[in-house]
């Protein structure tokens, strides 16, 4: 229709080629973020962009940015069929199941397959896998969680199960929204100092920290509690003794973070002992270069695979339950970012960063490092000299 003034009736909404709009809506897309409403909500909210759902859709037009249904029915059937072969090659374990696979191929690659057309190519190269995955008769107690919104309470804890390789895990979740905050590979995660830098670190990335924080009883702990009621009781006007900054219980009572772990060692944890396992006879850790090379190389991996499953459960969306008392039915990522769509409200409690970035700098990241800086300067040059 023309314009005969010359004037744009949307003067807040961006030019066609603002590369902040394009670069926010293909990482939605790669999250599996398909609903121009939830989008409209995250640029305005994330970006201070105003933008409507038309236009939304007009750009996702513009750059080539397809749902599932569009994409599965235009890709080869060939294509399709290759997507889902390579990621079964990288679940030797078949721990897998569809949906997984499907969140899997999205992130890699940025392409959107209907989950159907997913489970249709493992039910015809893997059918074994979905008899492997079935429910076991083993059956754990469920109890009702409740918080309030996203940061109410964050949920700590090490992980065990990639020790026996040398690679302990320690991680933080969301109560609220059951959002990984984060999962982090160390040489050991039951020292104080390394799981009070990486809590620490994730205050001060997040610029805040939570109401409260919930971790077992383990001695590692303590350094933790001491940091996290010292500095609630410094940024905010919070009653210690009527509402503890830290909680310590028993690790099969820290529901939120246990059954994180479960999906961890399902998805990823046993797959990672699996691939170390087939090539361990080629490592000699009596050999200093081996043990060096080894302990630079292999965290670097695991991490990488750790953020990449972070990034996948964070991105999940799961079945609804009317029964629940906090989100369901919704990707964990978007009920933390939009805490207001879902009845929550978040609690994040603002720090200033440079008192966290102090205390970390009095810990020391060596704390959480498997070999030394300059030996890591070291391979890094080597590695992209390979890469080249």
């Amino acid at each position: 229709m023309p314009n005969p003034t010359g004037k744009n009736q949307h003067a807040e909404c961006p030019p066609p080629d603002d590369d902040v709009v394009a670069d926010a809506l293909k990482e939605y897309h790669r999250r599996g973020i398909t609903d121009a409403s939830i989008m409209a909500e995250l640029l305005l909210k994330e970006h201070a962009i105003k933008i409507s759902k038309r236009t939304i859709h007009r750009r996702r037009k513009t750059l080539g940015l397809q749902a599932s249904g569009a994409t599965t029915k235009a890709l080869p059937e060939t294509t399709k069929r290759q997507l889902v072969l390579d990621e079964l090659a990288d679940d030797p374990l078949s721990r897998l199941g569809p949906n997984l696979l499907r969140e899997r191929i999205l992130e890699r690659t940025g392409i959107h397959l209907t989950r159907d057309s997913v489970r249709g190519e493992m039910k015809l190269h893997d059918p074994e896998g979905f008899e492997k995955r079935a429910p076991t008769a083993r059956k754990i107690i469920r109890v009702t969680l409740t918080a309030i919104g996203p940061n109410h309470e964050w949920s700590a804890d090490g992980h065990d199960k990639l020790s026996s390789i040398g690679f302990p895990i320690w991680g933080v979740r969301d109560k609220w929204s059951i959002k990984w905050l984060g999962l982090w590979v160390v040489p050991n995660n039951r020292r104080k100092k390394a799981v009070a830098y990486l809590y620490l670190r994730l205050v001060r990335d997040l610029g805040g920290m939570p109401v409260q924080s919930t971790t077992d009883c383990g001695s590692e702990t303590t350094r933790m509690f001491a940091l996290a009621t010292a500095l609630r009781d410094l940024f905010s006007d919070l009653d210690s003794e009527e509402s503890p900054a830290h909680r310590f219980m028993r690790s099969i009572n820290n529901i939120t973070i246990e059954r994180g772990w479960l999906r961890f060692r399902l998805a990823l944890g046993d797959t990672l002992i699996a691939i170390w396992r087939s090539g361990s006879h080629l490592y000699n850790p009596m050999d200093e270069q081996h043990l060096l090379l080894h302990d630079w190389i292999w965290p670097k991996f695991i991490q990488d695979e750790l953020n990449s499953f972070q990034n996948r459960m964070n991105s999940h969306v799961s079945c609804t339950d009317r029964n629940k008392a906090m989100p369901s039915g919704v990707a964990p990522a978007i009920a933390y970012a939009l805490p207001e769509r879902h009845g929550g409200v978040d609690c994040l409690i603002p720090v200033d960063r440079d008192v966290i970035q102090s205390l970390m700098d009095e810990i020391g990241e060596d704390v959480i490092r498997f070999v030394s800086l300059e030996y890591e300067e070291k391979a890094e040059r080597v590695f992209l000299d390979i890469r080249k």
